[in-house]
């Protein structure tokens, strides 16, 4: 496990997530803006408990990296 996750890392792990969970690589047209908004959510929801976690043993926060 890498020591520090990068904005980039995060958004990739969501966009690879929504396209699994959506079925589609790339969405129409139609549902471009909520296909975006789902990689949002996810990455802000993945950055939320990165910066939440805590190593055993260590009081600092896994990722400081801001999202946004």
């Amino acid at each position: 496990m890498t020591d520090e996750v990068t904005e980039e890392d995060i958004h990739a792990a969501a966009l690879q997530y929504v396209r699994k969970i959506s079925g589609f690589r790339a969405p129409a047209a139609h549902n471009r803006e909520a296909f975006d908004l789902a990689v949002e959510a996810v990455a802000a929801a993945t950055a939320e408990l990165l910066s939440t976690l805590e190593v055993r043993g260590s009081a600092t926060p896994r990722s400081s990296t801001p999202v946004g």
